[in-house]
């Protein structure tokens, strides 16, 4: 009686989250005021903004704006009456890894003072600002895109990096086990020489991702999806680090959300979504961060798969991702956090760094929260066998860390309640507007006690259709 009065009760907190506006804000310039990608301009209400000095982001706000009031000018006071360096802390309500202040109930852009938006933490060091990039120092790139059946998105992502400032790359789409014609007839009749078109018939996001590698002609290959846009920077902002360190291996970036219009989009960015922080940050396997316990295997701190880029050479060394894992797999995900494992336990540097931007469209409905919640939690433990299936020596160092990592678990996949921002004030990062259900926390749970048996189970299969 008491679960179903209470999961009643979560259901009705859900459908009452109201919608709330994406916007960005420069504040160079007397300040200017803009709607986020594919986002109306900003009126009364809610706002989730986007700050930005001299182009660059330097954090997030939530505001609201009074019914007849200048938006520009009520968010303009927001973001410039406190300014202050901030430090990621929060886990995310779904996912692997812990998150940046990007929920809507979390403000207080960074300090703007430097060229970056904050220093760059290597092991337990840390180190003055980051130089801005230029597109005098960025290898030659190939931006691998993999897709099933979404032409629409997919349309709106190739235009996007078709905008880069970049300048040397090439677009491949990895049309993975397509059932129409549709991505085909979209690339060769809108994006005809701009944009190479490949096919993997066999379904998976990591299959798909290790045909861009095979046939990547780039000396970086980066990832991104079907359902983002690219802020014009990004591939720049995310391939001049490799430039900078000959053993940098890998680096992610910011992910933001591009709409917050539905109940699910709320509720999955205000306890996080996937952004990682507005502070750079190295991770080094010879230095390793003495506030990461858990390191190397708490690999959703890194970043996401929509936003990440390799130096091909390395990645094709470990031997790309493992086709058991990912998005259409048994396991369900866990892709992207093998292969940044992977090449730290090769002994290469990962670097973060907020400057390269993604706009990423969140899941839209209850429904797809709940596959989402399980799938994260299978892809988590599904990645972790998948390194220790491939990568045995890895054993004793996991052994060792996981009654820790159990205790990070439970605390993963609690529930949350509601903790405002006192006063109207901004709040921490970690201050949730919106209660985490039970529920969800459940399906992740048990979706990490399965992830180990789809990962196996996706193996078998992977092996019989070999034969």
């Amino acid at each position: 009686m008491y679960r179903a009065a209470r999961a009643q009760q979560e259901i009705q907190r859900f459908l009452d989250i109201e919608p709330v506006q994406v916007a960005e804000l420069e504040l160079d310039d007397g300040g200017v005021l803009e709607p986020g990608p594919g986002n109306p301009p900003v009126t009364h209400g809610e706002v989730f903004v986007l700050v930005r000095r001299g182009g660059r982001p330097i954090g997030t706000l939530h505001g609201t704006v009074a019914e007849g009031a200048d938006p520009k000018a009520v968010l303009m006071r927001l973001a410039t009456r406190e300014r202050a360096p901030r430090v990621p802390s929060a886990e995310p309500a779904l996912g692997t890894a812990p998150t940046a202040p990007t929920a809507p109930t979390a403000t207080v852009p960074a300090d703007t003072g430097s060229a970056d938006t904050g220093s760059t933490t290597t092991g337990s060091a840390t180190t003055g600002p980051v130089a801005a990039r230029s597109t005098d120092s960025v290898p030659f790139t190939t931006v691998v895109v993999a897709t099933r059946e979404r032409a629409e998105k997919l349309a709106h992502a190739l235009d996007s990096l078709l905008a880069q400032d970049h300048p040397d790359f090439e677009i491949v789409v990895v049309d993975n086990a397509p059932v129409t014609d549709a991505t085909r007839d979209l690339v060769e009749l809108k994006y005809a020489e701009r944009v190479r078109y490949v096919i993997e018939p066999a379904p998976g996001l990591a299959v798909a991702h290790n045909k861009g590698v095979e046939t990547a002609r780039g000396e970086v290959i980066a990832f991104t999806d079907d359902d983002v846009v690219a802020d014009p920077r990004w591939l720049t902002e995310l391939t001049a680090p490799f430039t900078a360190d000959p053993g940098l291996g890998c680096v992610t970036g910011l992910i933001l959300p591009a709409r917050l219009r539905t109940p699910a989009q709320v509720l999955l960015e205000s306890h996080g979504g996937f952004a990682k922080g507005f502070t750079a940050r190295t991770y080094d396997p010879l230095d390793p961060p003495a506030d990461e316990p858990l390191f190397p295997f708490t690999a959703g701190r890194f970043g996401s798969g929509a936003n990440m880029a390799f130096r091909t050479e390395m990645l094709r060394a470990v031997g790309g991702f493992d086709p058991a894992t990912g998005a259409g797999t048994l396991a369900r995900g866990g892709d992207d956090l093998y292969g940044f494992v992977r090449i730290l336990a090769e002994g290469h540097r990962l670097h973060y760094t907020p400057l390269a931007l993604v706009w990423h469209h969140h899941r839209e409905t209850w429904r797809d929260l709940e596959a989402q919640a399980y799938g994260y939690g299978a892809g988590l433990t599904a990645y972790l066998t998948a390194i220790l299936v491939n990568r045995p020596g890895l054993l004793p160092a996991f052994l060792a860390r996981l009654p820790r990592g159990l205790a990070h678990a439970r605390t993963l996949t609690a529930s949350r309640e509601a903790e405002p921002a006192a006063d109207g004030a901004p709040g921490a990062h970690d201050a949730r507007t919106h209660a985490w259900p039970t529920r969800l926390s459940r399906l992740q749970r048990r979706g990490m006690l399965f992830g180990p048996v789809g990962y196996l189970r996706a193996r078998r299969a992977l092996r019989g259709a070999a034969r």
